[in-house]
């Protein structure tokens, strides 16, 4: 199996700006996902997808080369992941090198492990389009989470009469940490449309995901204390 590791740093954040290069306890924050993604794999093998000439440097700083500026039609607001994911594979293929699965890895991840990489391609399967990362959701929708009907009255999201939370069917939400993805499913079907997906569950203390100022100082928090 072999398989391409692809980091998307858009340059464009608006919640954050610039959040895929701050320092997060004295690192940029993109450095951690090309940290443990070195540990397995080799340079050749890992893309950062980035359009800024100033990432690109912070970049390098790891030993790892980009091998190109991301378009600037594919980085925009209204640009898809998908889109990326499949410009880099078009962009090896040119060059005679194919992969079987992309390994995307968002750089808002700092927390995932060497572990956590090798486990999820362990739990690869042929049939599936997808093996992403999970943790169980804490806003259970059969119990905490509610929608208002046409009355303008709440009814919980999910039917169910449950008395005690810990009585609920687990709901797992993905936490953005690591997406495997098979690239004949990626060039054929929407990533929203995909059927045939697996877990990797992850703890939530794997699984922060940094997307605004408070996640940022949450995770300086984590590790320092």
């Amino acid at each position: 199996m072999k398989t391409l590791v692809v980091i998307p740093a858009r340059s464009g954040s608006k919640g954050l700006p610039d959040k895929n290069i701050k320092l997060l306890n004295g690192k940029p924050l993109i450095h951690y996902s090309i940290e443990v993604a070195q540990q397995i794999f080799n340079n050749e093998d890992i893309c950062i997808s980035t359009d800024s000439d100033e990432y690109i440097k912070i970049v390098e700083k790891t030993g790892l080369r980009v091998p190109f500026v991301r378009p600037e039609i594919l980085s925009t607001d209204k640009s898809t992941t998908q889109d990326v994911l499949l410009h880099c594979l078009n962009f090896y293929e040119k060059k005679g090198l194919f992969y079987d699965y992309i390994l995307l890895l968002q750089p808002t991840s700092p927390f995932r492990e060497k572990n956590h990489l090798e486990d999820i391609l362990m739990t690869n399967c042929e049939e599936c389009d997808m093996i992403v990362s999970v943790k169980e959701t804490e806003s259970n929708p059969y119990y905490v989470l509610f929608e208002e009907n046409k009355s303008g009255l709440l009814e919980k999201s999910k039917k169910g009469i449950f008395i005690r939370r810990q009585d609920c069917p687990k709901v797992y939400e993905y936490n953005g940490s690591m997406y495997l993805i098979n690239t004949k499913s990626l060039k054929n079907t929407l990533i929203s449309n995909f059927k045939k997906i697996r877990k990797y569950e992850m703890h939530s203390k794997y699984s922060i995901d940094i997307d605004n100022q408070l996640d940022f100082d949450f995770a300086e928090f984590l590790i320092n204390n």
